[in-house]
C-alpha cells in the first residue's frame, strides 16, 4: 500500500514536470510564430523602436516686452543662434506667428522688429520671414511671438510609454517566454535621437578628416629608431594633506 502511493506520487511529479514543460516550449513556439505580435516585437531594440528621419517644424517663442523697447539681450542670442540653425538646417522659408487681438500692439510690434535686427545678425535676411497672425485665446496668459522652420530631425517611430502586454503573473505565456517587453529601450532611442547633432548621421558615417602628418611622422620615426612611439602624459598632483596644510 505504502508503495503503490510513493508510485502515484512519483508518476504525479512527472506528469507535472512534463506539462510545465510542454507549455514553456508551446510559449516559445508562439512567440517564433508570432513574431510580429505588439506583445513581443523584435529582441533587437533597434528594430522594436527604430529611428527615422523625418521633416519637422522646429520652433522658438520669443515672448513680448514692453513698448518702445526690442529684444533682451537673452532673446536676441536666441533669435541670432535660430536664425544661424535655419541657415544650416532648415527647409523652405521661415515664418513667424504674432499674435492678434491683445492689448499689447505697439509691444509685440517693438518686439517683431527686434526679431529682424537679431536674424539680420545671426545671417538670415528680414525678407525671408512671412509673417501670420493668430488669436489670442488667453489674455491673460503671455502670447509669444513663435518662430518657426522645417528641418530634418530624427526622432523614434512611434510614441514610447506603450504597455500592451502585463508585466504581472497574469500572462504566463509572456512571462515564461523571458522576451524583452515592448516599452524596453524607447526611452533610449528617443534620447539619442534627440541628441544627435547631424540627424544623417545615423543614416551614413562620414568621410575621414585629414591625418596629423606632423604626429604621424614623428611616431615612425620613432620606431625606425627602435624607441617607443607612444605618448607618456606625466603631471604630478601634490597631497591633499599639502595642499590644505593639514597636518597629522
Amino acid at each position: 500500500m505504502t508503495v503503490s502511493s510513493r508510485n502515484d506520487s512519483t508518476g504525479l511529479r512527472l506528469i507535472s514536470a512534463v506539462l510545465t514543460l510542454g507549455a514553456l516550449l508551446g510559449g516559445c513556439a508562439n512567440r517564433a510564430l508570432n513574431a510580429d505580435n505588439s506583445a513581443y516585437g523584435p529582441d533587437d531594440v533597434r528594430e522594436r523602436h527604430p529611428i527615422v528621419l523625418r521633416d519637422a517644424p522646429r520652433s522658438l517663442d520669443v515672448f513680448v516686452g514692453r513698448s518702445g523697447r526690442t529684444l533682451d539681450p537673452r532673446q536676441a542670442d536666441d533669435v541670432a543662434s535660430f536664425a544661424r540653425e535655419f541657415r544650416q538646417s532648415g527647409k523652405g522659408g521661415l515664418v513667424a506667428e504674432v499674435p492678434t487681438g491683445a492689448r499689447r500692439d505697439h509691444a509685440t510690434q517693438d518686439t517683431l522688429s527686434g526679431i529682424k535686427a537679431a536674424l539680420s545678425r545671426g545671417g538670415v535676411s528680414p525678407a525671408l520671414l512671412s509673417v501670420r497672425s493668430y488669436p489670442v485665446q488667453d489674455p491673460g496668459l503671455a502670447s509669444p511671438i513663435r518662430l518657426t522652420f522645417a528641418s530634418l530631425q530624427a526622432s523614434v517611430a512611434h510614441r514610447c510609454g506603450q504597455w500592451p502586454t502585463d508585466m504581472g503573473s497574469s500572462d504566463f505565456r509572456f512571462s515564461s517566454s523571458n522576451a524583452p517587453y515592448w516599452n524596453l529601450g524607447c526611452s533610449s532611442q528617443a534620447t539619442l535621437a534627440a541628441q544627435v547633432a547631424d540627424p544623417i548621421d545615423l543614416v551614413r558615417s562620414r568621410d575621414e578628416g585629414r591625418p596629423d602628418i606632423v604626429k604621424r611622422m614623428g611616431a615612425i620615426t620613432k620606431i625606425r629608431e627602435g624607441t617607443d612611439p607612444s605618448t607618456q602624459y606625466r603631471q604630478q598632483t601634490p597631497q591633499i594633506n599639502s595642499t590644505v596644510g593639514g597636518g597629522g
